[in-house]
């Protein structure tokens, strides 16, 4: 396993073909000041550029959240000009993690709250641990969700669901969060980096052609009507069906053998 350090508060630890990128302010819990956020952009799109990197999961390195969201110390501080000049530095962290072309996944235990849980909901899949909270509190502190979440969370839960959640700023426990569909999988305290990683090892065991394909079909095939959204997926397998992994694919499965993925 290799490690590649971004700034002071970002690490990728490499298992394989599957990267995970830890969020690794432990002393703040992982509030996104400015410069973990120009360090996660950072990351994210040297993942992004690294074919070698099937599938990108989203971990913490603190023993009790994933990430608290946004460093309200930091902001205390803050001019009116300051925010300003701040705000493309922190879109770039969450629409960093959103716009990975692989597969992402989401390991979250303890709380993840604002940005934190956006950062997850950035992702394909969340996988949370029984000491999950997680919700979008910013309505309470006088702003609204800024990383996503107002446009992220309906897609879940639906429109009238994220309403309420957004609007009461109400905190959530896993097993209500899992009943509502805010999480995907509800694993033991403490195991949620382990299932994440072995799910992403399932998923890295595919096509990297095809993983990403069929991320790009599903993503922008999102709000789209019945043909229209056919046509992004017929897009989508074009640039499958004359690749080198396709070929691969099929002579594995004739040849009764695992395939070596070309990965073009």
């Amino acid at each position: 396993m290799s490690e590649e350090r971004f700034g002071e508060f970002v690490l990728v630890r490499r298992h394989g073909y599957v990267a995970e990128l830890v969020l690794d302010r432990p002393k703040a819990m992982n509030a996104v000041s400015t410069d973990m956020a120009r360090a996660i952009a950072g990351a994210c799109a040297a993942l992004a550029a690294d074919r070698d990197a099937r599938v990108v999961v989203l971990t913490s390195s603190h023993e009790r959240a994933f990430c608290v969201g946004a460093d309200l110390k930091e902001r205390n501080s803050f001019s009116d000009a300051d925010l300003m000049r701040q705000r493309p530095v922190a879109r770039g962290a969450y629409t960093g993690v959103l716009e990975l072309p692989m597969p992402t996944i989401a390991a979250v235990h303890g709380f993840a709250l604002g940005g934190g849980f956006e950062l997850a909901l950035s992702c394909d899949v969340i996988v949370a641990d029984r000491t999950a909270v997680v919700g979008l509190p910013e309505v309470s502190v006088g702003v609204i969700p800024g990383g996503g979440g107002t446009q992220l969370l309906p897609r879940r839960v639906g429109a009238a669901r994220a309403a309420e959640l957004i609007f009461t700023a109400r905190r959530l426990e896993a097993a209500e969060a899992h009943g509502l569909g805010l999480v995907d999988q509800l694993v033991d305290e403490g195991e949620d980096r382990t299932e994440a990683l072995a799910l992403a090892a399932r998923m890295a065991a595919n096509s990297p052609i095809g993983l990403r394909a069929a991320k790009r079909a599903l993503r922008l095939g999102q709000g789209l009507d019945l043909r229209a959204g056919l046509d992004v997926e017929d897009a989508a397998w074009r640039t499958t069906a004359f690749s080198a992994d396709r070929a691969e694919g099929v002579a594995a499965f004739n040849e009764k053998r695992e395939p070596a993925w070309p990965g073009e």
